[in-house]
């Protein structure tokens, strides 16, 4: 290795994905490592993979095959895989892909840390070293790993195994110590979030949490995903509305608005419950709320995906991430069912989903035209800032305001003047340098 180790992380998939990547980076900074622009600039490659979706795993796939000729011009550089890709048969994978080094599990961070400790010799500080140790304006905190659900399309219980969650005082010290160092917003995340705690002596809930947290006093937002619908317990939507710091926002996945192909993907709701769930989480005031879609699964009649955009049209969500059915292998539907919807009749009904809620999405935000957001400001892009409103909107607004200076991190009122289905942009209106 070089007298200055150099590294690149190279990240796919869902938040907490985004969450361990953080980590990973900090552990090889604490090793003594520097970031790297790119692969081909660095000797110590980490690949932090997803294969939920069938594209993901190909993009996964191109990857590793672009890396196998850097390994080869590089002598002495490293390759390291991790996420969603890598299963139970790490024998099989070395087999598929000699060219990388080492394979560990999804959040299986003290496998990597014995194998970076025999590789430079330096043991770190234990798992404090998988903390993050410079953090962004917002920072995902994993709260659980894992899931119990098993839904018939999904992989994820297959890699990451059986919810586990984290001690209440393990969260609490690690958010405490990102607010000390500049995190104004934390997200908790998990592949189930809702059954937080349920494992844990004396069953601490999500909710009793959120009540830790919020007495965080330089804390200024939480948020948490990705919920469950069988699993938002009214307890969980009162302390929602009742805490100040939880932010207006939900991302609740329906994948579907037909109760046939809910069962068949072993959801554990009927569309009128999840309809009922809505309805309560509406009782708070400005919510916004987001949904999962996933349109072709097998067997989906055009009546069943009818009734998708039936849903869509009635909940009017503030934002839709939709999907088409991608077989997993050694999940319940890869053995059992027939994926017999048309690739070419999965993209027309993607594409039907993406424009009914672009002309929802784009109402939606027109409507707050003229009003004042709080927005915490996340960055700069080219000559705007850009933020979020508690309620999880985009917002963009020029950096001349007021002679801003530097606001990363603070929260400021604008004024949104222009709307589209994907963000608002305006001017400030409140705003005193700190």
């Amino acid at each position: 290795m070089t007298a200055t180790p150099t590294f690149f992380l190279w990240t796919i998939g869902c938040q907490m994905n985004k969450a361990e990547s953080e980590r990973l980076t900090n552990h090889l900074k604490c090793l003594g490592f520097d970031e790297a622009a790119t692969a081909e600039e660095a000797n110590f490659i980490v690949l932090n993979t997803c294969v939920v979706r069938r594209s993901a795993e190909e993009r996964t796939l191109n990857k590793l095959a672009n890396l196998k000729g850097l390994k080869q011009a590089g002598a002495g550089r490293s390759i390291v895989v991790t996420g969603c890709f890598v299963g139970p048969e790490r024998e099989e994978l070395h087999r598929r892909f000699p060219h990388v080094d080492f394979f560990f599990g999804p959040g299986d961070f003290g496998d990597f840390a014995d194998w970076t400790t025999e590789l430079t010799g330096i043991r770190t500080a234990g798992d404090s070293s998988f903390l993050t140790a410079h953090p962004d304006v917002s920072s995902f905190v994993p709260i659980m790993q894992g899931c119990d659900n098993f839904c018939t399309y999904c992989i994820v219980p297959y890699r990451r195994g059986r919810e586990r969650s984290r001690p209440v005082k393990e969260v609490i010290c690690e958010v405490e110590r990102l607010v000390q160092r500049g995190t104004g917003e934390v997200t908790l995340v998990g592949q189930n979030v809702n059954s937080y705690g349920h494992d844990l002596p004396g069953n601490p809930a999500l909710s009793d949490l959120l009540l830790k947290l919020s007495e965080i006093d330089a804390l200024k937002r939480l948020r948490f995903l990705t919920n469950h619908p069988k699993d938002m317990s009214p307890r969980l939507i009162e302390t929602m509305a009742a805490l100040d710091k939880v932010c207006e926002h939900l991302n609740l996945p329906a994948q579907s608005g037909d109760d046939d192909i809910l069962r068949a993907m072993g959801r554990g709701y009927t569309v009128s419950q999840y309809s009922k769930v809505v309805e309560e989480i509406r009782r708070i005031p400005h919510v916004s709320l987001s949904t999962d879609i996933i349109v072709g699964f097998p067997g989906e009649t055009a009546g069943q995906f009818q009734n998708t955009l039936n849903l869509l049209s009635r909940t009017r969500f503030d934002a839709v991430h939709a999907a088409a059915y991608s077989p997993r292998p050694g999940t319940v539907a890869s053995r059992t069912l027939k994926d017999d919807v048309p690739a070419g009749e999965k993209k027309r009904r993607l594409l039907e989903v993406e424009t009914v809620q672009e002309a929802i999405a784009g109402e939606i935000n027109r409507e707050l035209v003229g009003q004042d957001v709080e927005v915490l400001v996340e960055g700069r892009k080219k000559d705007k800032w850009e933020g979020r409103t508690r309620s999880n909107k985009l917002v963009f607004f020029p950096c001349n305001d007021h002679n801003m200076g530097e606001p990363r991190g603070e929260v400021v009122t604008v004024q949104i003047e222009k709307a589209t289905a994907w963000s608002l942009q305006g001017k400030i209106v409140d705003y005193e340098p700190k």
